[in-house]
């Protein structure tokens, strides 16, 4: 009895087995049809390859640089010295160029990028021998010329290997360096260009962590898988969240909550997920130069224009003995309020405190003084104060009064990211005004076309544009939708 039972395990054991085995070459046979043929998986090896190809390539290139450098100077005898020469380079050289990422993942992708890192790594390596010989005292042993020539020779050949050598990177990795797959489980449309994309149900991928045999199959198919992405429904996001971390690939899952929320980042804290919706334009570094930039130029603009300041001030008095300045409420950094100065431009029983009501062409509420020193820009001059008090800029998205309308809508009725707009101080000038977006908002595409070089003017700040719009500014002082 008790070798009948030992038979039947036995039996129990080979019928497994044999499921398994027949199962196992079941997937040989569908991992064989799984992968596209024009897929290239598994290129870390090639990439590997055509890192050492370029290194020796730059390698070469300074020997060959600075023996043809001495050769050119000195003849024969100036061979030995450029071997010499190039002994010191080239370690500080290659130290230099693995930290400056000259053989990266980009440097493939772009031999541009390469060549401009590598000739960094020249540039640096080149002032470190020049800076150890000259303290050494070792400098007279070598020709200065040899030297310059060399390097000079250098520089025209490594970016002219780099250049070169697309070919060889294109012979061992194809169109791509990097291969990526996308697997569509059923979840949201994406198309990502650039890889390969794939249906889980055609080739029967289930995220089933309890099944060894699905798990070889989806493990099979990652192998030599640079980036996997998976667009699945929210309730397999977890199983297929388990599967990448037991697999050598980076795995990302499509969740729209990112999207829904514009995150930027993530992170886990006290055992919960945080999303990173939002973070300050501008670094303490580049807010320090902004200000800076604004004191400078309001101070020097105060200055210089104080006598057309006190001029304006006059007429406007004279005219009709109201205030000199109009001051209205109007919505400034971080979406909190900020009492803004202007040059009064309206008889004093009219003034629009809230702005609810656009001025039009030939407004009656508009005094004699206050129709030139609107067309003229003039009425903005107050503002340079503002600047100084820290509650505007010099440039940066104009601020708008509370009651604007565009068309017959709030303007953050016409597009909810309006708020966005005041993630910096608001400005004199911007990038809408030189761009001619100015004057009243009768529609909504008014709103909208200015909303959109704010945004652009945020994402993309620099001091140098802050100069080029102060300049560009000039030219649009005077203008016709200012009435």
């Amino acid at each position: 009895m008790l070798s009948d039972q030992f038979t039947q395990r036995d039996r129990n054991r080979v019928n497994v087995e044999s499921a398994i085995s027949a199962e196992s070459r079941a997937v040989r046979t569908a991992r064989s049809r799984t992968l596209p043929e024009e897929s290239r998986p598994g290129l870390e090896r090639r990439r590997l390859q055509c890192y050492l190809a370029i290194l020796l390539g730059d390698i070469a290139m300074l020997v060959s640089a600075f023996v043809f450098g001495g050769w050119i100077y000195q003849g024969t005898a100036g061979v030995q010295s450029g071997l010499i020469l190039v002994q010191l380079v080239i370690p500080v050289f290659l130290t230099i160029a693995l930290y400056n990422n000259s053989y990266s993942l980009r440097s493939l992708q772009t031999a541009s990028y390469g060549a401009v890192r590598a000739l960094i790594a020249l540039a640096i390596s080149s002032a470190v021998v020049i800076f150890i010989a000259f303290y050494t005292k070792s400098s007279q042993d070598f020709s200065r010329i040899g030297f310059t020539l060399g390097v000079a020779l250098s520089a025209a050949m490594i970016p002219w290997l780099r250049a070169q050598m697309r070919g060889f990177v294109a012979w061992r990795c194809g169109s791509r360096v990097t291969y990526e797959l996308l697997i569509d489980d059923e979840g949201p449309a994406i198309e990502l260009p650039g890889t390969t994309r794939i249906n889980a149900c055609r080739y029967g991928l289930v995220p089933d962590s309890s099944d060894p045999v699905a798990l070889d199959r989806i493990g099979g198919l990652l192998r030599g898988c640079d980036r996997v992405v998976v667009s699945c429904p929210p309730e397999r996001r977890h199983a297929w969240s388990r599967i990448f971390k037991g697999t050598a690939v980076a795995g990302e899952v499509i969740d729209n909550t990112i999207v829904e929320l514009d995150a930027i980042g993530a992170r886990q804290a006290g055992g919960y997920g945080l999303l990173l919706v939002s973070v300050g334009p501008l670094g303490l570094r580049s807010r320090a130069l902004k200000r800076t930039f604004d004191v400078i130029v309001a101070g020097l603009g105060i200055l210089v224009l104080s006598p057309v300041i006190a001029l304006v001030a006059l007429f406007i008095f004279l005219e009709d003995r109201g205030p000199v300045l109009f001051v209205q409420k109007r919505m400034g950094l971080s979406n909190t309020f900020f009492s803004m100065l202007k040059f009064r431009s309206m008889r004093v029983a009219q003034l629009d405190d809230e702005g609810a009501v656009s001025t039009a062409r030939d407004d009656v509420r508009i005094t004699r003084i206050g129709s030139f020193i609107r067309r003229t820009s003039l009425d903005e001059l107050p503002q340079l104060f503002n600047v100084l008090l820290g509650d505007m800029s010099i440039v940066g998205p104009r601020p708008h009064a509370i009651g604007s309308l565009a068309g017959d809508k709030t303007f953050w009725e016409v597009d909810s990211r309006y708020w966005l707009r005041h993630a910096l101080k608001p400005g004199l000038t911007g990038l809408a005004q030189v761009r001619g977006l100015r004057g009243a908002t009768d529609h909504e595409s008014d709103l909208q076309d200015r909303l959109h070089s704010d945004l652009e003017y945020l994402n993309g700040w620099s001091i140098w544009r802050d100069v080029r719009i102060v300049f560009l500014t000039i030219r649009v002082l005077v203008h016709d939708r200012a009435y």
